[in-house]
C-alpha cells in the first residue's frame, strides 16, 4: 500500500505521477494542473495501450503549475481537441452536433465572432454576470468537451493510435502554453 492508502499500480497515469511530483495527495486530478489539460491527459490515458500509457509519463513535468485561470486557456485546448475529432469525420449524429457546438463555443470564447451554441447561449451571459462563467467552463463544460473529443479521435485513429494520442496531448500542452517554443520536448 502507498502512503496515501491506495495500492501502488505498476502503471500510474500521467496525472497521478504529476500529483506525486507536485507533492500533492495521490490523485488523477492534481490541483496544480489546469482541469482541461487534466481531462485531456486522463482521456488519452484511458484510450491508450499499456505501452502508450508508459510513453505519456515523460510529459508529466510539463503539466506542473498549469492551473492558471482564463477562458482562453480552456477554449484553446477544447478547440484543438474538437477540431481533431471533427477531422475524423466518422461519428454519430449526436456526437457531431455536440462537438460542433463545443467548437463554436470555443471559437466564441477565443475570437468573439462565432456565436456559442447549445446551452452555452444562456449560461455564458448568465454566469458571466457573477464572474462564474470561467470556472464553470474550465471545470465542467470544457472537460466534458475534451473527453468526448478524445474518445472520438481515439476510436477513429488509424495507424499508431498511441502515437497520435500522445501527439494530441503534446499539442494540448503547446496550446495551453506549457510547451514553449524552443523548449526541449520529451519524445
Amino acid at each position: 500500500m502507498s502512503e496515501y492508502g491506495r495500492a501502488v499500480r505498476p502503471e500510474p497515469c500521467v496525472m497521478e505521477l504529476v500529483s506525486r511530483l507536485a507533492r500533492e495527495p495521490w490523485t488523477d486530478r492534481p490541483t496544480c494542473v489546469h482541469p482541461t489539460l487534466s481531462a485531456a491527459a486522463r482521456a488519452i490515458h484511458d484510450h491508450s495501450s499499456s505501452a502508450g500509457r508508459r510513453a505519456l509519463l515523460p510529459l508529466a513535468p510539463r503539466f506542473l503549475d498549469t492551473a492558471r485561470p482564463g477562458l482562453e486557456v480552456s477554449a484553446r485546448v477544447v478547440a484543438l481537441c474538437v477540431s481533431t475529432a471533427l477531422a475524423c469525420g466518422d461519428m454519430t449524429r449526436d456526437e457531431g452536433e455536440r462537438l460542433h457546438g463545443a467548437h463554436q463555443t470555443a471559437l466564441h470564447l477565443l475570437t468573439g465572432r462565432a456565436e456559442p451554441e447549445g446551452a452555452a447561449r444562456w449560461w455564458l451571459p448568465l454566469l458571466g454576470r457573477f464572474g462564474w462563467s470561467e470556472p464553470f467552463y474550465r471545470t465542467f463544460v470544457a472537460t466534458e468537451h475534451v473527453a468526448e473529443a478524445v474518445a472520438v479521435t481515439a476510436r477513429h485513429a488509424s495507424g499508431d493510435r498511441d502515437l497520435k494520442l500522445r501527439q494530441l496531448l503534446k499539442q494540448c500542452l503547446a496550446a495551453h502554453g506549457a510547451l514553449r517554443p524552443g523548449a526541449p520536448t520529451p519524445s
